[in-house]
């Protein structure tokens, strides 16, 4: 299988190429886990397919570490607009891709080398109501700063769909946080039928905030773009960030450019980074 490693701010996946490869179905699940293991694989985040679809210039499919296969992926997004551009695989720069949440639009900026250096994508609305994550609770209502007791411990959260389930937290320190043991705890738990990314965010100014996340699937990772998006989704509704203007998110691997703008649409600004190409033999 030949593949190629990218990354947005070192969340990093194996892209292939389905006008090239051909992978059975019934074995992806599988080969996301062999590829994603750091010790007898290629190390990752996860496994993500670019391939032909019917209504969009090209379908993103997305398999986490654990083999599970996930919505959307904001840094997978921007992975696959470069990799498509810089192998002129699409006369344009502007052009959509389809998602299992949904289809979007991307628009990549090429660097002084005529390659993709940064990606804007238009995430869309984000989706607030309970039955869009899903959650449990009445189905129409909304999640803002709600107060939930899970294993004995309290936490207050606000939950944002952007094509992909997140439970957002705000923390005074996102460096004091226990991400691997309370992440784990809120992705699993029933409140969550399918699960949850977990992100917790702390507000530095109206423009700025630092940010962790336990993605669902995957655990710990050093950036996550729909997080990013729904923190800033999150701080406005709250009453901590301002809408209509860029915010920036500090993410481990680096920074995201995120703007909820007038229209209701998530604007995500960030890089693409191109690792490695190579052979995996399955």
């Amino acid at each position: 299988m030949k593949f190629t490693k990218m990354h947005g701010l070192g969340n990093n996946y194996i892209f292939v190429n389905e006008f090239a490869e051909s992978l059975p179905e019934e074995e992806l699940s599988e080969i996301a886990i062999r590829v994603a293991n750091v010790n007898t694989g290629i190390g990752s985040d996860g496994l993500i397919l670019i391939g032909p679809s019917r209504t969009a210039a090209f379908r993103m499919r997305i398999f986490n570490a654990d083999g599970s296969e996930g919505k959307n992926c904001g840094n997978g997004l921007r992975c696959v607009a470069k990799y498509v551009v810089d192998r002129n695989m699409i006369a344009t720069t502007s052009f959509s891709i389809e998602t299992l949440g949904g289809i979007v639009n991307v628009d990549a900026v090429r660097g002084e080398n005529g390659k993709v250096r940064e990606v804007t994508v238009d995430m869309g609305e984000p989706r607030l109501r309970k039955r869009d994550l899903p959650m449990l609770g009445e189905p129409d209502s909304t999640t803002i700063d709600e107060p939930h007791e899970i294993n004995g411990h309290q936490y207050r959260m606000t939950a944002v769909s952007m094509g992909n389930p997140h439970a957002v937290m705000f923390v005074s320190d996102v460096n004091q946080v226990a991400v691997a043991e309370i992440g784990p705890r809120i992705e699993t738990c029933a409140l969550f039928p399918e699960r949850v990314n977990v992100e917790f965010i702390a507000v530095k100014n109206r423009r700025e905030i630092d940010f962790r996340v336990w993605e669902r699937g995957s655990g710990i990772t050093q950036a996550c773009g729909t997080g990013a998006c729904a923190a800033v989704v999150s701080g406005v509704l709250n009453g901590k960030l301002d809408k209509g203007v860029p915010v920036t998110v500090h993410l481990l691997g680096g920074d995201l450019a995120i703007t909820w703008g007038e229209d209701g649409h998530i604007y995500m600004l960030g890089p693409a980074e191109t690792v490695a190409v190579g052979e995996f033999l399955l």
